[in-house]
């Protein structure tokens, strides 16, 4: 499986631009960046979307975090998708901040967004790709933790994190799911 729709998930607004739960929103605005496409309100739904090579779709839902299920069901099937070719790039309070780790399927692991995703879809059998922000500290509420900035000497590894994921993606749209998959979570930071 070849992703052809990839979905950042964040919330909109300069408030929440540079927070550890938008990363989502980062890394697809990296990858607009490389390939030099630009995001743009789609009329026909809640989302902003960049496309590139003619058929790989770019998405930020312009719904909050928690509702983005809906805005990710409507624009699969405005764009004729099925869940296979999707993939959701989410931050991940269980990954250390620079690690990211593929999935072609699995639980919302208690995020909100991929909750609301999976209820949406009726299915947890769609590819997701999860980036580090934690781990949470102690004493501190996550909904706090992951509204917040990251922390300046977080800053250089946030970078890397945010490449090393657009690597993946480009990787897994050439070459397929599974072997991104191989080659991602086996902590390679090969260039490929």
């Amino acid at each position: 499986m070849t992703p052809r729709l990839i979905v950042g998930l964040g919330n909109p607004g300069e408030t929440y631009r540079h927070t550890r739960h938008n990363l989502g929103f980062a890394v697809v605005e990296e990858l607009a960046r490389q390939k030099k496409v630009v995001f743009k309100k789609d009329a026909r739904g809640d989302w902003e979307a960049a496309v590139w090579d003619g058929d790989r779709w770019l998405v930020k839902p312009l719904s909050y975090m928690n509702l983005s299920g809906p805005v990710v069901a409507t624009c699969l099937e405005t764009l004729g998708l099925g869940p296979e070719l999707l993939l959701v790039v989410v931050d991940d309070l269980s990954l250390p901040v620079g690690k990211i780790r593929l999935r072609s399927r699995g639980s919302s692991g208690g995020h909100r967004g991929l909750a609301s995703i999976e209820r949406a879809l009726g299915t947890q059998a769609y590819a997701r790709l999860r980036c580090g922000i934690g781990p949470l500290p102690a004493g501190v509420r996550a909904r706090d933790f992951v509204l917040a900035r990251f922390r300046e000497e977080e800053a250089e590894v946030v970078e890397s994190m945010i490449r090393k994921a657009v690597e993946a993606i480009q990787y897994a749209s050439q070459k397929g799911l599974a072997a991104a998959m191989s080659l991602f979570n086996s902590g390679s930071s090969e260039k490929v």
